[in-house]
């Protein structure tokens, strides 16, 4: 039997300046516009008006997003960014994404969501015709997430080999399953039990507790529908009870809420749902409109820990 290769392609490009930045990005580009392909470029915005730069006149045919507000989260780049952009294009046509989510400035806590978003990008697009190009600048970036990247591309492209060449140390089931570590530890905050009878009161609770820390108007509104979504997904799927928390941390206003579930899918919330399904967008759309979602599951439970900046 003749193994079928994958016709989704996912390089890692690995730069060291702004020459080899755009060596490795224009083209890319330039070839989908030139070949009539749909291309989007999701990169940092100082990397995105490079590109744009760079392309000239071929910069009209082409997607932009700032990575930086697009996928502030990185649980919201999949669904929100990528699969919104590739989802929307006709079938028969290859289509092909700049994607950078990591640059020098992620902080420790959102590292790990980002690389397993990496991670899961392959089983999110497996079987479709799309190219994903994924730079990485070398001298910025700490050696452990070069060494994880060669974990989560099956490809890399650096200034010396243009073209990809295989990395043999990928494995993004390893770089899943590593990153899912249990969260820092909770601030001494009180925690609200709740259940199916209680599910009113855990909203009231955050709405209350964020109001108190300094959120007004519509992200109070985005605390109070992730803690519906949440806690109410404790009730149906998490052993009909949960813990809520809600406290200050760096900046941000953080709810947290703790199950006896075991959350089994990897992509879970990182997936668009189909339209004609029912229910089931609770953990997609707290990606889409929180600022970071962390968490962490295991045979104890699961935990969700949500970040919203004021």
């Amino acid at each position: 039997m003749t193994a079928v290769a994958d016709p989704f392609v996912h390089p890692a490009l690995f730069y060291r300046d702004e020459q080899e930045y755009l060596a490795g990005t224009v083209p890319f580009v330039r070839e989908a516009v030139e070949a009539g392909e749909p291309v989007a470029v999701a990169v940092p915005g100082e990397n995105l008006r490079l590109i744009q730069d760079g392309l000239g006149d071929a910069a009209a045919g082409v997607r932009f997003l700032d990575m930086r507000q697009a996928g502030r989260n990185p649980g919201r780049i999949i669904p929100g960014v990528l699969r919104a952009f590739a989802d929307a294009q006709p079938s028969g046509r290859r289509v092909r994404i700049i994607g950078e989510p990591i640059w020098a400035g992620r902080t420790a806590n959102e590292y790990p969501a980002c690389v397993q978003h990496e991670a899961l990008i392959n089983a999110a697009f497996q079987g479709r015709e799309v190219t994903i190009l994924c730079p990485y600048d070398v001298k910025r970036l700490d050696e452990q997430v070069l060494t994880d990247a060669l974990a989560t591309h099956p490809t890399l492209i650096t200034s010396g080999s243009p073209l990809p060449r295989a990395s043999g140390a990928y494995d993004p089931e390893a770089v899943v399953a590593g990153y899912n570590r249990p969260l820092s530890h909770v601030p001494d905050v009180q925690g609200l039990v709740f259940d199916d009878v209680t599910l009113p009161g855990a909203r009231y609770h955050a709405t209350a507790e964020g109001m108190r820390l300094g959120l007004t108007g519509t992200r109070l509104d985005d605390l109070s529908l992730i803690t519906a979504e949440l806690t109410t997904n404790s009730v149906v799927h998490g052993g009909g009870v949960g813990e809520l928390r809600v406290w200050a941390e760096d900046g941000y206003v953080v709810c947290e809420v703790r199950d006896s579930g075991r959350l089994e899918d990897p992509l879970a919330g990182r997936r668009p749902a189909p339209h004609e399904q029912r229910g089931g967008r609770g953990l997609l759309l707290v990606n889409l409109i929180a600022d970071l979602v962390r968490v962490h599951t295991d045979h104890e439970g699961t935990t969700i820990r949500v970040f919203l900046a004021p």
